[in-house]
């Protein structure tokens, strides 16, 4: 394993991470601009935002992935 790598079992957990907090990001930046429009206020607003959405969406993405791929796995040629 390289230096600063996490291993593969930990790829379970690493891309719900990742995806949380990128969906989260956009997806609040586009509930403040769309009710406050882009300003300084809407730059304010969303660190918390961002943060309160992610603290409840990375959870919920830990345990909807196992049953979204299985989901998934019936649409999805393998």
């Amino acid at each position: 394993m390289p230096y600063g790598k996490l291993s593969t079992r930990n790829n379970t957990i690493a891309v719900p991470f990742i995806l949380s907090m990128l969906m989260t990001g956009v997806v609040s930046a586009i509930s403040i601009v769309a009710m406050q429009g882009v300003g300084p206020l809407a730059l304010a607003m969303w660190p918390s935002a961002w943060v309160l959405s992610w603290v409840a969406a990375f959870p919920v993405l830990l345990r909807v992935t196992p049953a979204v791929r299985r989901i998934a796995s019936f649409i999805v040629e393998s």
